[in-house]
C-alpha cells in the first residue's frame, strides 16, 4: 500500500485537497472516498481509469494506490480501439508500479511506461528543489490527467499534502480569471506552450500569487519565452517525457538524483531514481531519442528530436499513424505527414497528399472528416497540401524533412 494519502490527511487534516470550483475535498474526505472507491483487487494488478470527472478520477487514483494496484489512465480522446487496448487485464511486471502510462513513443504503437513509488517520490522530490514548495501551495492543473504533465501534479501534491485546483479541460478564460484573482491564490500551474500562448493572447498579465508556469511538453519558441517575461508570467522551462515523470530537467539543470549524458551523436541520454526500471537499456541509461547539448556550465539545450514523431500542442503524433488513414481513402495515392514549426503548437500536424486526380478544398476536407473520425483530436493535420509526387529514395523510403 501506498500511503501518501494517509500520511497527507494525518498531517493536514483540514487542507484542501482537490478544488474544482466550488468543490472542495479536505485530505480527509479525499482519504475516505478514496477508500469507498478502493478496488477488490489483488496487489499489482491493473485498473483502467478514465479521465472523465477529474475529482472522481483522483480520488479512484487514490484507491489505487491504497489497494496497491496499478492505476492505468486512459485518455477519453482516443479512439475506441486504442482506448480498448488500454483496458487489457494483467498484472504490472514491474514490482512497485504505481500507474501505467502509455505513450506513442517514436513509434506508432502506444508503449506502455510502469512508473514506480520510487520513480514517483523521486521526482516529486526533484522538482520541489527545483521550483521550490510554499507551505500553502496551490497548485492549476488543466492538462489531461490521462498525460504525465496532469497525473503528476495529483501525486506530487499528495507527497506535499498541498492543494490541486483542477479544471475540467483548459478554457483560456478561465484559466486567466482564476490567474488573476488573488483570492483564488494560485502558486504553481503546469502548461504546454501553446495553453500558454493563449493565455498571453487573452491578457496575462503579472499573475498576482504564480510563483511558476512549468512549462514543457514539447519545443518552447524563445519569443514565447520573450513575451512571458514582458508580461511579467514567471516561467520554469522544463524538458521531460513519461519514461521520467514528466520532469528531467528545469531551468536547464537536471532535477537532483537526475544524471544527464549526450552521446556521441547528440542523443540525450538520462538515468536516476526519476526513470522508470523498464525503460532503461542494459547499460543503465535511457536513451530520449532527442537530440541536445551541455553547456560547460552544466545546462542542457534541447536541439531537437531524433525520431521523426510530433509533438504537437505537448502530444506526441506518429506520422504513420496518421498517414495509414489518410491512405485508406479511395482518393489517395500517396501521402506523407509531417511537422511543420508553429508558434501556438510548437509543431503543426500537416499532410501533403498525392490524389487520385486534381486535388480539390472538397478533397481536403472530407481527409480531414476522415481524419476527426479515426483518430484523437491531436493527430488531426491542421494542413492538407497536395503534390504531384513526394520525395522519396530509390528504394522508396519517404524523405519526410523535404516535406517541411
Amino acid at each position: 500500500m501506498i500511503d501518501w494519502l494517509t500520511r497527507a490527511a494525518a498531517a493536514r487534516p483540514d487542507r484542501v485537497a482537490l478544488q474544482r470550483g466550488d468543490d472542495r475535498l479536505t485530505y480527509t474526505q479525499l482519504l475516505a472516498e478514496a477508500e469507498r472507491r478502493r478496488p477488490a483487487v489483488e496487489p499489482g494488478a491493473r485498473v483502467p481509469l478514465e479521465d472523465a470527472d477529474r475529482l472522481a478520477f483522483a480520488a479512484a487514483l487514490h484507491g489505487c494506490l491504497l489497494a496497491g494496484a496499478a492505476a492505468v489512465p486512459i485518455d477519453p480522446r482516443l479512439p475506441a480501439a486504442d482506448q480498448a487496448r488500454r483496458r487489457m487485464p494483467g498484472p504490472a511486471g514491474t514490482p512497485g508500479t504505481v500507474v501505467v502510462m502509455h505513450t506513442s513513443g517514436t513509434t506508432s504503437e502506444p508503449k506502455p511506461v510502469e512508473l514506480t513509488a520510487a520513480n514517483v517520490f523521486a521526482n516529486a522530490a526533484g522538482s520541489a528543489l527545483a521550483l521550490g514548495l510554499d507551505p500553502a501551495e496551490r497548485w492549476l492543473a488543466v492538462m489531461p490527467l490521462a498525460h504525465v504533465g496532469g497525473l503528476m501534479i495529483l501525486l506530487r501534491s499528495a507527497i506535499y499534502a498541498s492543494t490541486v485546483v483542477v479544471h475540467e479541460r483548459f478554457d483560456p478564460e478561465a484559466v486567466l480569471t482564476e490567474l488573476m484573482d488573488p483570492a483564488a491564490a494560485i502558486t504553481l500551474a503546469s502548461f504546454v506552450p501553446t495553453m500558454l500562448a493563449r493565455l498571453l493572447d487573452a491578457g496575462l498579465q503579472a499573475p498576482p500569487t504564480l510563483r511558476w508556469v512549468l512549462l514543457g511538453g514539447g519545443p518552447i519558441p524563445p519569443a514565447l519565452l520573450d513575451r512571458a517575461a514582458a508580461a511579467g508570467v514567471p516561467v520554469a522551462p522544463t524538458y521531460g517525457m513519461t519514461e521520467a515523470c514528466s520532469q528531467i530537467a528545469t531551468f536547464g539543470r537536471a532535477l537532483h538524483g537526475v544524471e544527464i549524458a549526450c552521446a556521441a551523436d547528440g542523443e540525450i541520454r538520462v538515468r536516476g531514481t526519476v526513470v522508470a526500471p523498464g525503460a532503461l537499456g542494459a547499460d543503465g541509461w535511457l536513451d530520449t531519442g532527442d537530440l541536445g547539448s551541455l553547456g560547460a556550465d552544466g545546462r542542457l539545450r534541447i536541439i531537437g528530436r531524433k525520431s521523426e514523431t510530433i509533438v504537437s500542442g505537448g502530444e506526441n503524433v506518429a506520422p504513420t499513424a496518421v498517414e495509414a488513414v489518410l491512405v485508406g481513402h479511395p482518393d489517395v495515392i500517396d501521402v506523407g505527414v509531417f511537422g511543420r514549426p508553429d508558434p501556438v503548437w510548437g509543431e503543426a500536424v500537416c499532410a501533403r497528399v498525392v490524389a487520385r486526380g486534381r486535388g480539390t478544398p472538397e478533397l481536403g476536407q472530407a481527409l480531414l472528416n476522415l481524419c476527426r473520425e479515426r483518430l484523437a483530436t491531436f493527430q488531426v493535420p491542421k494542413a492538407i497540401e497536395f503534390a504531384d509526387e513526394l520525395p522519396r529514395t530509390a528504394s522508396g523510403k519517404l524523405l519526410r524533412r523535404q516535406l517541411m
